[in-house]
């Protein structure tokens, strides 16, 4: 009897399809109440959408609060290289206010700063 990986009957017809599966066998395919496969805890039952994150952590405001309590010395760092050392009195959505000793105060625009330290982080 030559060797061969299609399935046959005990008379040696081959059938097309998964090894194992002969005519007149009939197979019944349970079926989830919902329809649509995932159980009673898939994502469609539930019938709600994810949510979308918060718009604003406050973190930034926190920071920012924290160092005006203290009158922390800062390094801003302007986005061309500057570097502005002072603490910060106040801020609002869009810029903040730097006091500074020996020079003036400044309202610096948030989008040009790259990035803010503590001046005692150097």
């Amino acid at each position: 009897m030559p060797f061969s990986s299609r399935p046959q009957d005990v008379e040696g017809n081959y059938y097309p399809g998964t090894p194992g599966r002969r005519p007149g066998r009939t197979f019944e395919i349970k079926r989830s109440k919902s329809g649509n496969g995932g159980g009673s805890g898939s994502y469609q039952s539930r019938g709600a959408s994810k949510q979308a994150p918060p718009e604003s952590t406050n973190a930034e405001n926190f920071y920012y609060l924290k160092q005006m309590a203290a009158k922390t010395p800062m390094v801003i760092v302007m986005n061309d290289g500057e570097q502005i050392r002072g603490w910060i009195e106040w801020y609002d959505k869009t810029s903040i206010k730097v006091n500074r000793e020996g020079a003036p105060n400044l309202l610096i625009q948030k989008h040009w700063i790259k990035y803010l330290h503590k001046a005692d982080e150097l």
